[in-house]
């Protein structure tokens, strides 16, 4: 089957988007998963099981489509493959799902606290669901098509007792959702520490929104996130 047009930039992407997740904390062995898509794409690009997030290459991705059919690449798919495929279904705004066990934000959704906008992350997050039907794996169309309305038109949700799940526009935008949403979680969890705290408004969480993270923000936070992988990489003298 021919790739689809401009497959190579979507898997070149992906594979630098699960390293820099891994790098800012979202690995949990080889577990986890990320996906990307072309603007109303029936297929998808996905992380390939049986790797940690800092290990995945081009090689290591499989191309999807909707059905859980495996279209193209040598391994073998994660079996949480529902969680993108029918938010995808539901979704044509999404071009890339994340779905991690980040330490903080998986103990917040264990928990009936809200997450709060305590720090700057936590503007992006006001009133995200939290996903309770299940604790176990998404396995099925029915429990995928479950997670994408309890997500609705939001950014991310909490799946109780399991994870998260954000989704973006772009592979940038969904990994970089992701990492702000750990960081928001560890933030309100050393608020709490402290003992009574305050957080944003929501009306000031929408001004602050636009002001921190615009279109040139994303690009600039993903720039320094690349460039900080590229430092990781490079041997010292």
């Amino acid at each position: 089957m021919a790739e689809p047009e401009g497959a190579a930039g979507l898997r070149t992407r992906l594979a630098l988007a699960c390293n820099i997740l891994a790098m800012e904390g979202h690995t949990d062995i080889s577990l986890g998963h990320v996906s990307v898509r072309a603007p109303g794409a029936a297929e998808y690009w996905v992380k390939g099981a049986g790797l940690g997030l800092e290990e995945v290459a081009e090689a290591d991705l499989v191309l999807m489509d909707l059905d859980g059919n495996k279209l193209a690449g040598t391994r073998t798919p994660h079996n949480e493959l529902p969680i993108h495929a029918e938010i995808f279904r539901l979704r044509p705004d999404v071009c890339s799902v994340v779905h991690t066990h980040p330490l903080y934000a998986t103990a917040l959704s264990a928990s009936t606290v809200p997450l709060r906008p305590v720090g700057h992350e936590g503007v992006l997050f006001v009133d995200i669901p939290r996903f309770v039907e299940t604790t176990d794996l998404i396995l099925t169309r029915e429990q995928g098509a479950a997670v994408a309305w309890a997500l609705g038109p939001h950014p991310a949700t909490l799946l109780k007792n399991h994870g998260i799940v954000t989704v973006g526009p772009s592979v940038e935008e969904a990994s970089l959702l992701a990492i702000f949403l750990e960081r928001a979680a560890r933030m309100q969890w050393l608020a709490a520490a402290l003992g009574p705290y305050e957080w944003t408004d929501p009306a000031e969480a929408a001004v602050k929104r636009t002001h921190i993270y615009h279109a040139r923000g994303v690009a600039t936070f993903w720039a320094y996130y690349t460039r900080k992988l590229q430092r990781q990489r490079t041997p010292t003298a």
